[in-house]
C-alpha cells in the first residue's frame, strides 16, 4: 500500500519566539505523537521567499496509507490558523528517499484541469532526467492533492512539487529551462491553469 502524506500550512503568533516555540513543539511532543500513530514527521519548513514570516509548513508521512491525527501539530500553542491537504505520492518520493540538509526547498503548487494529472506527472518525470543532471537540485516529491469542494466545483486538480535546490541562485538559474530540448516543461506549462512557488529552509527534527 502506498504511503499517504499530510501537508500542513500553519499561521503562528507574531515574533521569533512564537516560531521557536512551535518548532520545539513539533520536534518534541508532536513528532513523538506522530510516531506513536505509526507516522513519520518528514519535514518542518521555515519561511523564505513567498511565505509569511509567521508561517510554517509541515509534511507528515503515513507509511501504512491511512492518515492519523495531526492534532498535536495544529493544536500547538502558537498556531492561530492552519490548513491541511491530503496528498498521494506519484513518481516521487521513492520509498527510501529522505529530505536533504542545507540548501532550500521550493514548494510549488500547480492547478490543472481535472483528469490531466497523470499527463502532468508523465511530462514531469521525463523532464527531470535532464533537469537534475544540469542543476544542483533534486526532486523530493510530486504529489496529487485530494480534491476539495472548491476543486470539484472548478473542475480542477492540484499537485504539489517539493524540490531541493543548493541555493536560491540555483533555483533562479533553473527557471530558464535551457535543458528542455523536447519542450517537456513547455508542454507541462500548457496543462497548467496556474502555479505558485514558495521557498523554505528545512528545520532539523528527530527521525
Amino acid at each position: 500500500m502506498s504511503a499517504a502524506f499530510d501537508y500542513l500550512t500553519l499561521t503562528l503568533g507574531r515574533g521569533r519566539a512564537a516560531w521557536q516555540t512551535f518548532a520545539d513543539q513539533v520536534a518534541g511532543p508532536a513528532a513523538a505523537d506522530i510516531r506513536r500513530q505509526g507516522g513519520e514527521l518528514t519535514g518542518l519548513f521555515a519561511p523564505q521567499l513567498g511565505f509569511g514570516s509567521n508561517e510554517a509548513a509541515v509534511l507528515v508521512r503515513w507509511p501504512g496509507g491511512a492518515p492519523g491525527s495531526t492534532g498535536s501539530i495544529t493544536g500547538a500553542a502558537p498556531v492561530t490558523a492552519w490548513s491541511l491537504d491530503r496528498l498521494s505520492p506519484t513518481a516521487r518520493p521513492r520509498d527510501d528517499q529522505a529530505l536533504r540538509e542545507g540548501g532550500v526547498y521550493v514548494h510549488r503548487w500547480f492547478v490543472v484541469d481535472a483528469g490531466r494529472e497523470a499527463e502532468f506527472v508523465d511530462l514531469s518525470t521525463r523532464a527531470w532526467i535532464g533537469f537534475e543532471g544540469a542543476y544542483e537540485t533534486e526532486i523530493f516529491g510530486l504529489f496529487t492533492a485530494a480534491a476539495t469542494e472548491v476543486d470539484l466545483a472548478a473542475g480542477q486538480g492540484r499537485l504539489l512539487l517539493l524540490t531541493w535546490y543548493a541555493s536560491h541562485g540555483v533555483w533562479e538559474a533553473s527557471r530558464e529551462q535551457t535543458v528542455d530540448p523536447e519542450g517537456l516543461f513547455v508542454r507541462r506549462h500548457e496543462l497548467t491553469r496556474s502555479t505558485i512557488g514558495r521557498s523554505s529552509l528545512r528545520v532539523a527534527t528527530p527521525t
